[in-house]
């Protein structure tokens, strides 16, 4: 009989343990599935790019088709959409340290290996005052021992291999869609402007030219000129 017990126990902490690994598997697989749908909902359309992070609920998708790129909090309840000329370049960080980069117009930064880390994210950086970044953790110390767990060399591999992918993105043109013409006003020909005829200047009158030329025969120190005459006159007689 305590055979049988102890059997019967055994079968139904096996079952128990099946049961709730299955039922962590359906919750990962469930999230993933979330966050993707969440992408697909604020892109409006498929994403060809995909990187979630399970256990966070967080995710970032591209769509190439559109040249947007999105991301989404809460398992893709709610998110944000930008352009892919709005995305300035992405960091790997490893313990509170950036440990590779790569941003627009930059050279990158090789990412150094790591054999343990505390925590490993990657970090997308937009030219938005708002919403200027996003970190997305890839490895956090309470993510070991579940079934989603991206052990932390695992975890920078991905990130590293995030990097290579947007550094590529980034050297690509980005053409912008174009939407719907505008139709403006039609140019009126200006009409032709013709110089005024030139303006005769008015004559002077005689005695004005005369009084004028007088005066600028005297000296401006020179106030009175028969006066100095007599002055010589008087210096002579007194001699």
């Amino acid at each position: 009989m305590d055979e049988l017990t102890r059997l019967l126990m055994l079968v139904g902490v096996a079952g128990v343990a099946v049961t709730v690994l299955a039922g962590i598997a359906r919750w990962s697989g469930a999230e993933r599935r979330r966050i993707q749908r969440g992408l697909k909902a604020v892109l409006q359309g498929d994403t060809h790019g995909f990187l979630p992070a399970l256990g966070r609920g967080r995710g970032i998708g591209f769509d190439f088709t559109r040249n947007q790129v999105a991301v989404v909090w809460d398992a893709g309840a709610w998110g944000l959409v930008y352009g892919l000329d709005e995305l300035v370049g992405a960091e790997a960080i490893v313990d509170g340290l950036v440990v590779g980069r790569v941003h627009r117009g930059e050279q990158r930064m090789a990412l150094n290996a790591f054999d343990a880390a505390e925590r490993v994210a990657l970090r997308l950086v937009f030219d938005d005052l708002g919403h200027p970044d996003f970190v997305l953790d890839l490895w956090l110390p309470e993510d070991e021992g579940q079934r989603y767990e991206l052990p932390p060399a695992e975890a920078i591999a991905e990130a590293n291999r995030w990097l290579a992918r947007i550094e590529a993105l980034l050297r690509r043109p980005v053409t912008t869609r174009r939407g719907p013409s505008v139709a403006t006003a039609p140019a009126v020909a200006p009409k032709p402007v013709t110089a005024p005829p030139p303006q005769e200047e008015p004559e002077l009158d005689a005695p004005l030219f005369a009084l004028a030329a007088r005066a600028d025969d005297v000296a401006p120190w020179d106030d009175d000129p028969e006066g100095a005459d007599d002055e010589d006159e008087l210096r002579a007689a007194g001699r």
